[in-house]
């Protein structure tokens, strides 16, 4: 597996990585995403989407507060992405996170999973039954 790191973003509240998981560009927010730190994920996202990655799992097990402004950035990224044949996936969200998701209804329109290695194993899934060997 690769596991590159792509890049990162910090400010005072917000950190993101980015890496290379196979054919899945993980991206970690760790801190608070909100109107002042929506930008710090937006452009990594974009950037992934440029780069060809068209499956997006985002890490949610480090981020610590998210606000509208920054599940706009999500639903944006998750646009995109489906446009590109792919997606958004969620892992690992913390429970005041999820519950942002699970009020505003839009937990239905993203894949969540429990962990990280949940996300990649359905990557890994998603993988064998399209070449035909799952």
């Amino acid at each position: 597996m690769d596991r590159g790191t792509v890049g990162s973003a910090q400010s005072g509240r917000l950190l993101v990585e980015v890496r290379e998981e196979g054919a899945s560009a993980v991206v970690t927010p760790a801190g608070e995403l909100d109107h002042h730190t929506a930008d710090l994920l937006r452009e990594p996202l974009g950037e992934c989407l440029v780069r060809g990655f068209s499956r997006l799992v985002v890490d949610c097990s480090r981020l610590e507060f998210c606000d509208s402004t920054g599940l706009n950035v999500l639903l944006g990224a998750r646009l995109k992405a489906e446009a590109a044949g792919g997606g958004v996936h969620l892992a690992g969200m913390l429970p005041v996170v999820a519950r942002v998701f699970e009020i505003t209804g839009a937990d239905a329109v993203f894949t969540v999973h429990d962990s990280l290695a949940a996300a990649l194993a359905d990557e890994a899934r998603d993988t064998r039954e399209a070449d035909g060997s799952g």
